[in-house]
């Protein structure tokens, strides 16, 4: 099965440029190897997100390696780069003969320029509508600065003011997000809460122990 995977990816790396070359300087094909998270890009052409060879999935790839078998291709979706860029995306997922999903060909077209006159030539006609901010998704060949924007994103209120039920409720949003995908990640997690490793495996397992039951604390 991991020959099977190994000759899929092969296979797309020179699909990659061909895309790219394709659409022109605006868009980035990136390649994914889901087997390795922390390093998840195998290939990639175009320079949208400013990311290399050997770099970390998205907040986006993290999410679908959570879901495992049960994710689905996103097509089209809106979302802006920390940068300012407004990104234009498709996530289309590879899977092996089983069904199992293990890696995903990525499509990003920057559509700042287009988006700017496409305001300015609804202005000048009279019919600009001010269209909803896309999230904010953070791209970087560091996994440890993506896993922290998703913490910062939790921290609305203080770990010691939150109650076991608020605590079960962050490390089930945490892991429905794919954070736990990576290897360092619990170590990242109890530090930034200030509580120790035990602690923090102990709180995921209870959170995924309520998840499969459908109990409440």
């Amino acid at each position: 099965m991991e020959a099977e995977r190994d000759a899929i990816i092969a296979a797309l790396t020179s699909v990659v440029d061909g895309i790219a070359a394709t659409f022109g300087p605006v868009c980035e094909v990136v390649l994914h190897d889901y087997r390795r998270p922390e390093n998840s890009v195998v290939a990639i052409a175009g320079s949208v997100t400013g990311r290399t060879v050997g770099g970390a999935m998205s907040e986006i790839g993290l999410r679908m390696v959570a879901r495992g078998d049960e994710a689905a291709d996103e097509l089209n979706y809106v979302t802006r780069t920390d940068t300012g860029k407004l990104v234009k995306s498709s996530t289309m997922l590879l899977r092996d003969s089983s069904g199992a999903v293990f890696g995903a060909l990525c499509v990003n077209v920057d559509v700042t320029a287009a988006s700017e006159v496409h305001a300015l030539l609804g202005a000048l006609a009279g019919i600009g509508t001010a269209p909803g901010e896309p999230p904010v998704t953070t791209f970087g060949d560091d996994i440890d600065s993506v896993v922290d924007v998703m913490l910062d994103a939790h921290r609305h209120q203080s770990w010691a003011l939150l109650d076991r039920a608020g605590r079960l409720d962050l490390f089930r949003s945490l892991d429905e997000r794919g954070v736990f995908a990576v290897r360092r990640a619990i170590e990242q997690v109890a530090g930034r809460l200030g509580i120790s490793r035990a602690s923090a495996y102990s709180y995921l397992s209870q959170s995924r122990k309520q998840a499969n039951t459908g109990g409440h604390s």
